[in-house]
């Protein structure tokens, strides 16, 4: 029976902790860290990427809950939790999880190296003569000369310690028998390699060393007529949330650029040291730094584990990696035929990255040239180091068109690549907008006015991703390249509003956030709701990187407790529980955490048999919902929304990277028995490459059935 109490759906056991939800999230990767069935050095690789996304959950939502204690700040999250229980709990996770990194590291990962004869020096303690040596001149001759060491005494302050930047902490006296010992410190620079080959005892075997164990090795020829009683690596995380007061701002630009600078200097929330460091030089840095115990992560190994990218990165491994796959031409598209004449023929789908990059870059560039266009708009939030959609834009506008880019500054860590993009293309000619007071523009989206025999023309690209080439290539996404003239007059009015003050009262396809888009979204589940109550077959599935918004969750277990079928498939937080009765018993959840990077947003909603499918750049997030420009847009194309529905259908499917969430709030492997393998992101990569081989004509004759009829 349906339960229209809405109260009912809204009980904070209802709902997961979004930090520990994104613990279990960083378990998942740990996971593929562990799977004996991925290569070894891939397997390297996903131990860099738990690390790297520990420092950032540090930085931004540790430093965040913290801010809140020290603010007084006690209002309960949707699970009941106030801020200080929160930090409680992640403390114990944070430092289960980085014991449960470090034994993968120790007990699997570095005897696999040996196996196949490859070894990381864990202490210069190991080394042969001839390493020594070695070691000894790299460092006279490398290392030295960059150094810059800092001892604290009375006339000396302890230095400021940057930011994620690893150092070495040493105690040194004068005299041997002294009880007196001064405090020294020296950073491993950045700008030599971390890790270091040096010669091996057979020809057959590789050897790496680390930067910090030189420079250990080797530390007391930096403090000359001082004698060193012990040196250890130390690192810190500092809090890196930017808070930026926009009303009192009066050059937004200048005023990040600014924050980006405290961004080194803020408070330090987590201190890393080995597990076996002095304890005395650990008082110091306690001290010095205002760290307590809970802030403190010891390491059975070296600090830091990004360094194995920088391993995973070396030339003469591909043996002990996947094959690198090299993204398949669109199965649509005609190189040889102008991009705008295949647009105007029919609507265009991309999946990337198992379909290249390549026409969106291509959707620009040919603008810029092209005589006929007149006009180019598109938003930016993160782009490559190298970006060629940028020197397009920028070609555009010395071309004597009319370009307006929004850049958005605020794009979390990539705040200062964009500065200096919105610099270059101001210096183009292009007019460029800074985003909305008090939001960050997140939205896909790239206008292109033309001028033809029949009048003008609007072009548009709307996509799940952001306009990155390079991470094109590493994450998975869809985009739309459509000529429809009611998207086109809703893509003028969204710049329309970015550029001023021009707020449409309607619009005819697409749904923005922050005004209208989660009464959407909230529209389409109370319809599938309706559906269900009324005696039909309610169906919704769902794709996005994290849902933890409590109005929509609440909306999903009402349509659940109707009857409705709601499949998710969450890459990463996810405050929904399963399984609970008359509650979430229709709703299943599953993450697929794979060699790509799970990031589109697929939504599908049965609709009574009237399917409809949308793609959007928004999660189920209230900062998506609320604090964001988001776009929702439809894909109408019968071929296109059976395109979509059957990459919905695999991803439910998988069987080898998908985990399932249980009624006991754990994830698990999908159990295998009586299924067949399936790896979703395989599949398409295999698919992408079937299609690139055949015409377009092949794949137009698909029939499409509707997913009402699969039971």
């Amino acid at each position: 029976m349906a339960n229209d109490n809405k109260s009912e759906f809204n009980k904070p056991e209802y709902f997961t902790n979004r930090e520990l939800s994104w613990i279990d999230f960083n378990y998942r990767v740990l996971g593929e860290a562990k799977d004996k069935s991925n290569p070894l050095f891939e397997r390297l690789k996903f131990l860099s990427i738990t690390a790297s996304n520990l420092d950032e959950f540090f930085m931004i939502r540790i430093a965040s809950l913290k801010d809140m204690v020290n603010a007084g700040y006690t209002k309960k999250d949707i699970a009941g939790l106030n801020p200080e229980q929160q930090l409680k709990i992640i403390s114990e996770k944070a430092h289960e999880f980085v014991n449960t990194q470090y034994n993968t590291y120790n007990r699997s990962l570095l005897p696999l190296l040996k196996n196949q004869n490859i070894t990381i020096v864990p202490h210069y303690e190991n080394l042969t003569d001839i390493q020594s040596k070695y070691v000894d001149d790299y460092f006279m001759n490398d290392v030295y000369p960059v150094l810059t060491p800092m001892a604290v005494d009375s006339s000396r302050p302890f230095p400021l310690i940057r930011n994620k930047t690893l150092n070495i902490g040493a105690l040194i006296r004068e005299e041997k028998d002294s009880e007196e010992y001064d405090f020294a410190t020296v950073q491993v620079p950045n700008v030599l390699p971390r890790i270091v080959p040096i010669p091996s005892s057979k020809d057959s075997d590789i050897t790496f060393i680390l930067l910090e164990q030189i420079i250990e090795k080797n530390i007391h020829k930096l403090f000359l007529n001082y004698e060193v009683i012990c040196a250890y690596p130390y690192r810190i995380m500092r809090n890196a949330d930017l808070s930026i007061d926009e009303d009192e701002a009066a050059d937004l630009l200048k005023e990040i650029q600014k924050q980006l600078k405290k961004r080194q200097w803020g408070e330090v929330i987590r201190l890393d040291v080995e597990d076996n460091i002095d304890k005395r030089l650990l008082k110091i840095l306690k001290k010095e730094l205002h760290v307590k115990d809970h802030d403190i992560l010891k390491m059975n190994g070296p600090l830091d584990f990004t360094f194995l990218m920088k391993l995973f990165s070396l030339d003469g491994f591909d043996h002990l990696k996947h094959t690198k796959y090299i993204p398949q031409p669109v199965k649509d598209l005609n190189h040889e035929e102008d991009l705008f004449t295949q647009i105007r023929r029919k609507d265009i789908l991309l999946h990337h990255p198992y379909q290249t990059f390549d026409p969106v870059v291509d959707f620009v560039k040919q603008a810029a040239l092209d005589p006929n266009v007149l006009a180019i708009k598109q938003t930016l939030y993160r782009v490559s180091g190298n970006s060629p959609i940028i020197t397009a834009l920028a070609d555009a506008a010395e071309n004597g068109k009319q370009v307006s880019v929004l850049v958005e500054l605020k794009a979390r860590f990539d705040e200062e690549n964009n500065i200096n993009w919105a610099k270059k293309l101001e210096q183009s000619g292009c007019h460029v907008i800074y985003g909305l007071l008090g939001l960050k523009t997140h939205s896909k989206i790239t206008l292109v006015v033309r001028k033809e025999d029949d009048g003008i023309r609007r072009y548009v690209h709307l996509g799940t991703g952001n306009y990155n080439d390079s991470t094109a290539k590493l994450y998975t996404d869809l985009g739309l390249l459509t000529c429809s003239k009611p998207i086109g007059e809703d893509a003028t009015a969204v710049f329309n509003m970015l550029s001023g003050y021009s707020e449409p009262l309607t619009w005819n396809k697409l749904s923005l956030a922050p005004l209208w888009l989660r009464d959407k979204f909230l529209e389409l589940i109370h319809r599938e709701t309706e559906h269900a109550r009324n005696g039909k077959k309610g169906h919704i599935i769902a794709k996005m990187n994290s849902l933890c918004d409590k109005s929509i969750i609440s909306a999903l277990y009402e349509a659940s407790n109707a009857g409705v079928k709601i499949e998710l498939i969450i890459r990463g937080i996810c405050s929904v529980k399963v399984g609970i009765p008359t509650i979430s018993e229709n709703i299943t959840v599953r993450s697929i955490v794979g060699n790509f990077l799970e990031h589109s947003r697929i939504f599908y909603f049965l609709n009574g048999g009237y399917e409809e499918v949308y793609l959007g750049s928004s999660d189920w997030m209230p900062r998506n919902l609320d604090k964001r420009v988001e776009i929702l847009f439809p894909v109408e194309a019968q071929s296109l929304k059976a395109e979509i529905i059957d990459i919905l259908k695999i991803e439910l499917k998988d069987t080898v990277k998908a985990h399932v969430l249980t009624a006991e709030d754990t994830y698990e492997k999908v159990d295998k028995r009586g299924k067949k393998a399936l790896d979703s992101q395989e599949y398409f990569c295999q698919k992408a490459i079937k299609e690139a081989s055949t015409s377009d004509d092949v794949y137009n004759k698909r029939v499409f059935e509707p997913l009402i009829h699969e039971e």
